[in-house]
């Protein structure tokens, strides 16, 4: 690919930290990634090797012991407007509405009400929720709670969402729904994506490329295009063997190279 369209670069990245116990723990080891623009990126790897560490680090919610984070060719020292973060949990404020959540950053930003009212609709209607728009988080589903957070980060129009296992406390059938959905908002918006997930099935349903990371001290083990068109059926021979391959590089990772915790 052409190198100008590269959005997001980590280079050389490495990230120690002292555990409870006192000792040094090696969570990233020289991780070098690039995310093109408009690219839905996937990144899987086994428990433990330093995927949400490298996410949050790219997010400027930690610092590196080494390397650096560039954004369209400008280096990053802390977080970036242009940069979303949705979270495992959904984070959302339960004094707050719907609505009140969708705009909390614009709020931030000092839009006005007549701003944060047009942004609110137009991803009320995106998430097909604009009849929960006075509802509070405890009213929700988890699935519905989901989606409210995505359409938070969208609503602060960032170039870049960083997704860390969004969908990692659904149940199964809300998780295949959301997979959807994401799809479709991503369609929509075509924002690039960097998605963090413990799911190969969910890495392959979603991304147009799979990073593959070894175990701790995380580094990339394998990148793998995705070149199946969408919509990907789970059924289909290609699909099972790659998810196959993935499973396998995994296996090895686990079985030849175990973790011991410090």
């Amino acid at each position: 690919m052409d190198i100008m369209k590269i959005c997001l670069r980590a280079e050389n990245l490495s990230k120690e930290f002292r555990s409870e116990k006192g000792n040094i723990v090696h969570a990233l080891d020289k991780t070098t990634i690039n995310i093109y623009e408009n690219d839905f990126v996937c990144i899987v790897g086994p428990s433990g090797c330093g995927k949400s560490t490298l996410l949050r680090i790219i997010a400027g919610l930690e610092t590196a012991t080494t390397g650096k984070v560039f954004y369209n060719g400008e280096e990053l020292k802390g977080t970036c407007g242009d940069i979303g973060m949705v979270f495992q949990r959904y984070s959302l404020l339960p004094w707050k509405t719907v609505e009140d959540n969708i705009t909390l950053g614009l709020e931030f930003k000092k839009k006005s009400k007549k701003v944060k009212k047009e942004v609110a609709q137009r991803y009320l209607e995106m998430i097909d929720m604009e009849e929960f728009r006075n509802a509070y988080p405890f009213e929700l589903s988890g699935g519905m709670q989901q989606r409210v957070a995505i359409a938070r980060a969208l609503a602060n129009d960032p170039k870049v969402i960083l997704m860390d296992e969004p969908f990692g406390a659904l149940d199964a059938h809300t998780r295949i729904l959301m997979q959807r959905e994401l799809l479709h908002i991503w369609e929509k918006n075509r924002k690039t994506i960097l998605f963090i997930t413990h799911s190969v099935d969910e890495a392959i349903y979603l991304a147009d490329k799979i990073m593959v990371m070894s175990k701790r001290p995380g580094k990339i083990k394998e990148i793998i295009n995705v070149e199946m068109a969408r919509p990907r059926n789970r059924a289909d021979v290609e699909y099972a063997k790659m998810s196959n391959d993935i499973l396998m590089m995994l296996e090895e990772e686990v079985v030849n190279n175990k973790v011991v915790n410090p």
